[in-house]
């Protein structure tokens, strides 16, 4: 497949996801040039048919395409705009494709800067572990014109295993962000659960066998909520008033027990706006509903079954 391919690579960034992700494009025998400040990084192309390359400048003379993947969005913008930056090398019509996790409105000044110079931008930001990044099965989230996602199609087929084009420039990280806002935040709730449950005294395997069973421990956004409020019903399963009334017994039980449970009194204010807003008989679920209302997001309509599954 990349055989065939013309364009030239650049890739600067080579940290715990970037070093594999480079090897990849590496395998699959691109005309490859790589760029970190870690000699021991750059060591682990030698012998390999990769330019190594001393500046990102050094990275553009030899790229059609540059690929970056740096810890924040000042140090994209000092890659590609600072001292011995990319910019001084990068051709018009050349391509530079952001794989970093950094802040959208920042990715989009830069689009908009470096569009001035005829160089086009995408943020390709990636979600999976470096265990993915060895193995080439990340999922990456693009923003950007569907032209440029064709022209870096075949690198990041050698990257990952899935790719969504989410829409324009800024877009991949948005939804990224997303994601990682639900994997942080189900990261305290898991851990809230585990504490709760062995602050009462329960034998955590008993508890973990339990989640592992419900909803509680696999997640509502791939059990109840594509059976119910995605699918328009929310007919109660489980109404939003007896919700509240669980999660406020709940909260009384921890208190006097001391466990901390501050997700838990969070939500348990939302879940008392149900009411006042017309929602307490609905099914829990209907939380996005209530959510949409407060935010004024039109509902979206059912997700086709594919997504839903």
């Amino acid at each position: 497949m990349s055989e065939g391919s013309t364009s030239r690579l650049g890739f600067i960034g080579l940290g715990k996801m970037g070093l594999p992700m480079a090897h990849n494009l590496a395998a699959a025998r691109f005309a490859l040039c790589v760029f970190d400040k870690s000699p021991e990084a750059l060591r682990s192309f030698e012998g390999l048919s990769v330019r190594i390359c001393a500046s990102p400048r050094e990275v553009a003379q030899h790229s059609d395409i540059v690929f970056t993947m740096l810890p924040e969005s000042k140090h994209v913008r000092e890659v590609l705009l600072g001292t011995d930056g990319a910019i001084e090398n990068l051709a018009t019509g050349a391509l530079v494709v952001d794989m970093s996790t950094g802040d959208p409105q920042d990715t989009v000044e830069l689009a908009a800067e470096l569009a001035t110079c005829g160089i086009g931008f995408m943020d390709a930001p990636v979600c999976r572990s470096p265990r993915e990044a060895v193995t080439g099965d990340l999922l990456i989230l693009v923003g950007g014109t569907a032209a440029n996602l064709a022209r870096a199609r075949p690198a990041f087929e050698a990257m990952g295993e899935q790719i969504f084009h989410v829409g324009d420039v800024g877009s991949g990280l948005r939804l990224k962000l997303v994601n990682n806002y639900l994997s942080m935040v189900q990261m305290v709730v898991a851990a809230e659960g585990l504490m709760f449950a062995a602050k009462l005294g329960i034998d955590r395997q008993m508890a973990f066998e339990l989640f592992s069973k419900t909803p509680a421990g696999k997640g509502q956004m791939l059990t109840n909520y594509p059976r119910k409020v995605l699918r328009g019903d929310v007919s109660p399963d489980f109404p939003l008033s007896m919700g509240l009334k669980d999660l406020s017994l709940a909260l009384k039980l921890g208190a006097s027990e001391g466990a901390p449970l501050p997700l838990g009194a969070a939500a348990r204010e939302l879940y008392a706006l149900a009411k006042p807003w017309g929602r307490g008989q609905e099914d829990c679920t209907a939380m996005l509903l209530l959510l949409e209302d407060i935010a004024q997001v039109e509902h979206h309509p059912v997700p086709p079954d594919s997504a839903t599954t």
